[in-house]
């Protein structure tokens, strides 16, 4: 498992698929870090708690990759995940919902963030 700063780093089969639509330099730092990064597998508690996190309203069907994207960390036991998805991820409204459903089923809390709120200047 890669560590950036005191941070193991931790994708899914997700944020590869993402990253063809991504800008070349997100792409090139993806592909920098990949020797170092562990790639989770999706397997069924993670698609389970997708589908808790669909069944609370947190997001639509129309989202459920995002809701992937959450479980699939969680269920990793990801500290904290970085997304720039404000709108379903990133959401001040959202992530405690997202946690509440995790507390519900026994599993760790987990922190979300943009990339800007953890990148340290100076």
């Amino acid at each position: 498992m890669g560590r950036l700063g005191r941070f193991a780093l931790t994708t899914s089969p997700l944020v590869e698929d993402e990253l063809v639509r991504a800008p070349e330099n997100v792409r090139a730092l993806f592909e920098s870090l990949r020797p170092t990064t562990e790639v989770v597998s999706i397997d069924p508690s993670v698609v389970e708690l997708q589908i808790a996190y669909l069944t609370a309203g947190i997001v639509s069907e129309n989202s459920a990759e995002d809701a992937l994207h959450v479980a699939s960390a969680t269920v990793a036991a990801c500290g904290l995940l970085l997304s720039w998805n404000f709108k379903h991820i990133v959401h001040r409204d959202k992530a405690p919902r997202y946690n509440a459903v995790n507390t519900l089923r026994g599993l760790p809390t987990i922190g979300i963030y943009s990339p800007a709120e953890v990148v340290r200047y100076g």
